[in-house]
Order: structure tokens, then sequence, then C-alpha cells
């Protein structure tokens, strides 16, 4: 629950005193009523939506013009204006362009397969009908990992451990994702458990710094385990509702690097049985069907639970997305469009799926 102290001042207008003869008693540790409190919170709560509602529609617009500059969009884009006949050929160059925006053969042979068995049952009279077929079928296969992180309240502090390859932008990751919960009213602390890189630590510090977050460091070759350890017990001796652990980044074929991930998840388990209660795993989008092996390796050592995918801007492809979900079915929590802090968005499929292919190509 909010406090009251996070309440913007034009709210406490109904907090002014009323008359004894119809105001409840007060509360003797706040001075305000249980009728003011529960309107007060109910006003922060009204607040958020409003605040998450317009959050959405800017994403939506954002995914759209980055995600709209893909190879994806653009090769849909050409395609449906060469190929206004509905034939084998129309088909042929939907796959074709799947499987060259990293969608990957299966799922790209899933979806035309599907679009081909359609078009000789003669569902489709025209190839707009076949391109509004296609967006149902990209949808359905995005809409089942659109599902947003939320932080449990009952698991406090609620433990986010970050893990990737090297150089996919998780540390930059974790910075935005500070903003982000600060923004909600949460507090929340950050373990620099990428000690392998003195650069790490620095970053994840300057982040600190700029959030005003606390940052639990014991510098360069320190144990990660230990140092996420401390961080857990530090957070919970200060009350604070979230901790993000940063990991070193390594290459899903380094069987050692890859074990400490599992020491680092016992270890928290030791302080909180179900820590961590989010095991994030950022993804480099451009690094096509690669990051299919990648994930593999590590869902196997620390069973991940939720993706970042970064870095879909216009070098991006934008297929692997689709690779990801049909293959691992894991919610794919935020996707990145760009350098800023505002860049990290809630994944949205129907934006996602608009910017690939718009309702109007083709007419």
């Amino acid at each position: 629950m909010a406090t009251l102290s996070a309440i913007p001042a034009p709210m406490f207008e109904f907090l002014k005193k009323k008359p004894a003869s119809v105001r409840p008693a007060p509360d003797v540790k706040t001075g305000f009523s249980p009728d003011d409190l529960t309107r007060a919170f109910t006003a922060v709560q009204e607040e958020k939506a409003a605040r998450a509602e317009a959050e959405r529609i800017e994403a939506a617009a954002a995914i759209r013009e980055t995600v709209g500059g893909s190879l994806l969009a653009r090769s849909f884009g050409g395609l449906f204006a060469r190929h206004p006949r509905l034939d084998d050929d129309l088909l042929d160059e939907i796959e074709t362009a799947l499987l060259s925006a990293d969608v990957g053969v299966p799922a790209s042979a899933a979806l035309v397969g599907q679009l081909r068995r359609r078009m000789q049952a003669r569902e489709f009279a025209d190839s707009r009908a076949l391109m509004v077929a296609l967006r149902i079928e990209l949808l359905a296969m995005l809409a089942p990992v659109s599902k947003p992180l939320v932080i449990d309240p009952p698991n406090k502090p609620f433990v986010i451990l970050t893990v990737g390859v090297n150089g996919v932008g998780k540390t930059t990751t974790i910075g935005k994702l500070a903003r982000r919960f600060q923004e909600d009213g949460h507090s929340l602390m950050l373990a620099a458990g990428d000690t392998f890189r003195a650069a790490a630590v620095e970053q994840l510090q300057i982040w600190g710094e700029r959030n005003n977050v606390v940052v639990v460091a014991q510098g360069q070759n320190a144990d990660a385990a230990s140092v996420t350890f401390d961080a857990l017990q530090s957070a919970r001796a200060r009350d604070v509702d979230i901790l993000i652990a940063d990991t070193a980044g390594r290459l899903h074929t380094q069987a050692g690097l890859m074990a400490e991930l599992g020491k680092i998840r016992r270890v928290l388990a030791k302080l909180d049985p179900d820590a961590p209660h989010e095991v994030l795993m950022v993804i480099d989008g451009t690094t096509g069907q690669n990051a299919i092996n990648q994930l593999r390796a590590f869902h196997q050592a620390v069973n991940v639970t939720g993706l970042v995918v970064t870095k879909l801007d216009g070098t991006a492809k934008g297929g692997v997305v689709f690779a990801l979900a049909r293959e691992f079915a894991l919610p794919i929590r935020f996707i990145g469009l760009g350098e800023k802090p505002e860049d990290l968005r809630v994944f949205d499929p129907e934006a996602f799926v608009d910017a690939l292919l718009p309702q109007a190509l083709g007419e």
C-alpha cells in the first residue's frame, strides 16, 4: 500500500478536517480517519492505473515506429506489393521472408503450412485475405508469451536474477528496470554480481547513483554468490521491495560459469526458499538463431522465467521473437528499442505484429 508521503499534494484536498459530527474518529497514529485513508489509497491506485494506460499507448506507438524498420517489416511491405495475386509464389516468398528474418525453420514452416492448407481449401478470396490470416497467425504465436512482470508484494524483497551472454545489454537493462520500478513506487537495491569485470561493477554503481539506489558490491573477482547473498541480507534488513542481481556475462558453452549460476540460486534459497522470484534472461535481438541455443543452455542451468529482448531497433531482423515464443513459450517481459531509459518497453504483441504487418499494408 502506498504511504501518504507518496500521494501528490492535490490528493490531500479531501483530507481537510470535516465537522466533528460527520468526521469518523481519526486513527491515533496518523490523525486521519479510515475513510480518509481508504480514499487516499484509492486515489493513488487510480493515478497508477492512468499512468499505466498512458504508458501502454506510448509504448505501442514506439514499438510500431521502431520495429517497423526491421528487416521482416520491410520484407513484408515489399512482398505484398510485388505479389498481389494469391498463389504458391506468394507463399514461397512469405516463407523466405520469415527465414531471412530469423523466425527459424520450425516456426516458418508451421506458419506457411497453415496458410497453404487454408489457401488450398479456398478460404482466401485474394492476397489481402491471406495477409489478414498471416497477421492473425503471427499474433496467435506471440499472445501466450505476453505476460508482464508482476511484483508480488508478499515476496519481499522480490528478487530478480538477471542472466545472459556477454554484450547483450544486461547491466544497462538493470538500470532501466530500476528506474521503471522506482516510478511505480517501489524501493530497490542492486547487487553487483558481475565480478569478472571491474567496469561492470562501476557501470552498475553509476546506474545506482543516477536512480539513487543502493548498490551492494565487493569488487572485481569477488565470489558472485557471496555478493548476491549479502545483498539479499541487506535488502531484508532495510525492508526493500525489490532486489535486482547482476551476473557475469558468459557464453552458454562455458560449463564452469554456467554452474556458478546454479550456485547463486542455491545460496539465495538459503535465505528465501522462493528466491529468486524471477530469473530474467536478456537476449540480443540481433543474434538470430543463436539466441535459441543460448536460452536453451541458460534455461537448463538456472530455470529462466522471463525474457528481455534488446536491440530491436532498425538493425534487428525482428523474427527471433517468434522463434523464441514457439520454442520455449517463456514470457517476454520487456523489449529494448534503444539506448534511452524509456526505450525499455513492456512487450505488446499487437503493436509488435502491427509494426511488422500493418493492417493497411497492400491496400
